[in-house]
Formats: structure tokens, sequence, C-alpha cells
């Protein structure tokens, strides 16, 4: 049997994997799809995350960075966000101290070099190709509960402890009853692939329009990552032109530093995605502990899922990391480690996810509305920001994962 059972082998869930494993766990990850193997031919994947400094902090600890930055990602040192141009701030790691404000990497490389670093680790199991069919917490009381997942293949795992890492339509989640509560956004995403004619600086911006943000994220070589929010009818039609007609389209609603210096682009790949908030209304009940999009989902507007994930990682770990003497039946029946759980991850990290996902809905109303008075005070906000260099620190202090 396992001390933990992690049901999603994805950035998070290989993640936590990493850190239990250092702390002499046993571990079972359930991932039916692994990442490819990384190939420097081939192009980007469309999904890229913008990973703060604290996020690249754990992966280096948990030595999945190594084979990140080996294989390719992009660093940023600006940051620049405005409605109109005289309504303009804009962030440079230099104001606080970095080399960097962060980096931008395909999700598929974080994964990847995460399941790189798992190669070594002897006391961890990866369960690939089959998904869960059934999940199954035993009855026998508080202090003696364990967990049974039976996989579509009919071979079964049981662990002391199931981890939900399944993202926003967890199994596990559903499997333990656990409710959630949010609401699909009125305008979805459209991310857009594209090739520069010159090499890409490591600035990502963000212009607001009545119809939504349009955004730029550096890629590295002369790639790059559009972000085009606006309503699903807009973005459906847009999906359905070829990539001439999207391009002129793109040219008219994106703001000039597209094509700053002539720097033609042609489009790579391009998708839709729906933008939804939910949030867990427990991430523990029984045995089981959600962690990343199972327990919570953001809207992307400032690039904070995948972190938000990371710092749960990092909570758990630290709680994790007292027990770690414990034989696997000690820490089944230990009713000192699930109140740990709930006093020192599910209590701090709900506190703080549910804080993040305000505090993005209010950054998105505030900067998605054309009433008169919001938009006044919108306009004094971006233009007092540029001008009190303290304030702005302490804003990119806390967008990039120092605070």
């Amino acid at each position: 049997m396992y001390d933990f059972c992690i049901n999603g082998g994805g950035m998070v869930g290989a993640a936590l994997a990493l850190g239990l494993a250092q702390q002499r766990f046993k571990v079972a990850v359930i991932e039916p799809t692994l990442p490819r193997e990384f190939n420097a031919e081939d192009g980007p994947d469309l999904r890229v995350s913008a990973i703060s400094a604290s996020s690249v902090s754990l992966l280096r600890k948990l030595g999945a960075w190594q084979y990140i930055e080996s294989m390719r990602y992009k660093a940023y040192t600006g940051l620049s966000v405005w409605d109109a141009p005289q309504h303009r701030t804009d962030f440079t790691s230099q104001s606080v101290g970095e080399k960097q404000l962060g980096y931008f990497v395909e999700n598929r490389l974080i994964q990847l070099g995460c399941h790189k670093a798992l190669e070594a680790c002897s006391q961890v199991d990866i369960y690939s190709g089959q998904s869960v069919k059934h999940i199954e917490q035993s009855d026998s009381g508080e202090e003696n509960k364990q967990v049974s997942v039976v996989l579509c293949n009919g071979e079964g795992v049981s662990a002391t402890w199931l981890i939900g890492a399944d993202g926003a339509h967890s199994q596990v989640r559903q499997a333990m009853g656990i409710g959630s509560s949010g609401w699909q956004y009125q305008q979805q995403a459209m991310g857009i692939t594209i090739l520069l004619d010159k090499p890409v600086k490591p600035i990502t911006w963000q212009q607001f329009t009545p119809q939504g943000p349009r955004a730029f994220l550096p890629m590295f070589g002369n790639y790059g990552s559009l972000v085009w929010y606006d309503n699903p009818d807009v973005l459906a039609n847009l999906s359905k032109l070829n990539n001439g007609q999207l391009s002129s389209e793109i040219m008219n609603a994106f703001p000039l530093e597209l094509t700053a210096d002539g720097n033609g682009f042609t489009i790579v790949d391009k998708a839709v995605f729906p933008l939804t908030r939910a949030h867990a209304s427990e991430y523990i009940r029984g045995n089981c502990v959600l962690i990343g999009d199972a327990a919570h989902t953001i809207n992307p507007l400032a690039g904070q899922g995948v972190n938000l994930g990371f710092k749960d990682v990092e909570a758990l770990l630290a709680v994790s990391a007292q027990y770690t003497a414990l034989s696997s039946h000690e820490l089944l029946s230990s009713n000192g480690f699930r109140a740990a759980l709930k006093a020192n991850y599910e209590a701090p990290r709900r506190r703080d996810n549910a804080l993040m996902m305000s505090a993005m809905d209010g950054f998105y109303t505030l900067f998605s509305n054309e009433l008169a008075p919001i938009k006044w005070f919108r306009n004094q906000l971006l233009s007092v920001a540029q001008r009190i260099e303290p304030a702005k620190r302490e804003v990119l202090k806390y967008a990039i994962g120092l605070r």
C-alpha cells in the first residue's frame, strides 16, 4: 500500500510527487497521458504559463527546473498594462532588484521536467495509459481510513491518502461528494501562437478594451503567444477564419506594440478556451485532499493559475514534512496529521485562493467597464501607479511571488 496516491500527473501533481518522494514517502501517480519527449525542432505548444519567481524556486528545490531550463523557456524583464497610451503603467525587473520577473514556459515542458526528475525517484510508481474507473474510501472509522482506486484495466491501487490533482473536472472531488461554487465568465479567450519576423523582446503587455483585454506573451526564439479576450460569439467567428483573415483581424484589434519596428508575424496555431471560476467547498474530506485546479480555477487575467497550484504544493509539503518519521500505518491513524492538514493546508490555502479570485474579479470588472466614474477611477489609478515607484514595487513583488 502507498502512503499517497496522486490522481493526476500534470504540472501540480507531478511537482507534489517529487516533494513527497524527497520526504521518503511511497507514492503512486496515476496519469493517463504522459508528456511526449522534448524535440528542439518542434514548434511551441499552445498552452503557456507565466511562472513566478516563487514557483521557480520551488521547482529548483524539487529538482525539476534543471530539466526545464535545459529545454526552452523565455525569461521576461518587463510588464506593461494600459487602456489608453496616456494611462499606462510599466513594470521592470530592475525596480525590484531581480534579473527577471518570471518565465514563460510551455505547460507540457513544465510537466515533462517534473517527470524527468521523477525517473530518479525509486519510491514513486507511475501508472500511465490508464484512467480511474472507481474510487472508494473505507468506512472503518475516522482513524483507520484508506482509499482504493480501481483503474480502467481492473488494476487496483490502495493508499493511505488520495490526492486529487486531476483538474477542474476532478474525479476525486466528485467521488468524495465535495461541492464547488463559481461560474463561467461571459467572455472567453482565444490563444494564438505566432512566429514573428524578428526576435521577441522580453516584455509582456496587456491592453484593456471595452470588449476585453489583448495580451502578448513572449516565447523562445521569435515565437510569441497572443491572448484575445472577447464575447464567445466573436471568438467563434474568428476561429472560423483562415490564418490570413485572422492576421488582418489581429492587426485591427491589437495595439501597435505587436508590430513595432516593422516586426511582422505569421500564425502557427490557435484555440478558444472558456473562462471559469470555481472553488471547492472543502479541500479535505476523509483521506482525500484536493490541490491545484481540482480545488480552484481562476480567471487567467494575471496568469496566476498554476502558480496558485504550486503554492498549494508548498503548503501541503510543509505539513507532510513534519510526519516523515511515521510509518504508513501511523500516518493512516494519525488524527494529528489530518488536523494539521486542515489547519495548515486547507484553511490558509482556501483563504488565500479566495482572496486572489476576488482580486482578479475586481481587476476584471475595473478594466472591462466603460461606465464614466469607473473609467475615470481606472485611468487615475494607472496614472498614479506609473508615478509612485514604491507602490509599483510592492504591487509587482506580490504579482511575481516575492510577497
